[in-house]
């Protein structure tokens, strides 16, 4: 359940089959409760782990695993961060994808962040 106090941030990543990255600007103080992705076609041969950091620092928890196997447009993963996932206005997050699958196909997160 929602509540008033959360608010939520968007990010894509163009290609998760490519070692990229994508960050985000931080309008408002909170914790990273729940980081939700959606997944735009099939890809294919490995695995793909996109991280999430706070300025560089890692998020604990905070990672997202890709699956090749039986993908298709519209995979939902998740990740619900324990520590490290403390925001403060003015910082960013970063999305990094390891470039570990094939096929290019973007990757659309939410973040959901408790004020």
């Amino acid at each position: 359940m929602r509540t008033l106090n959360d608010y939520f941030l968007t990010a894509r990543l163009d290609d998760v089959s490519a070692a990229s990255s994508v960050n985000i600007a931080v309008p408002d103080d909170g914790k990273i409760i729940k980081i939700i992705s959606v997944l735009g076609g099939a890809i294919t041969t490995a695995n793909s782990v996109v991280t999430t950091a706070i300025n560089g620092t890692t998020v604990t928890g905070g990672s997202l695993t890709i699956a090749f196997s039986g993908s298709a447009a519209g995979d939902i993963d998740t990740a619900e961060p324990t520590a490290a996932n403390n925001v403060s206005e003015g910082q960013y997050i970063t999305f990094t994808s390891d470039g570990g699958s094939s096929t290019t196909q973007p990757l659309d997160i939410t973040v959901i962040i408790r004020r």
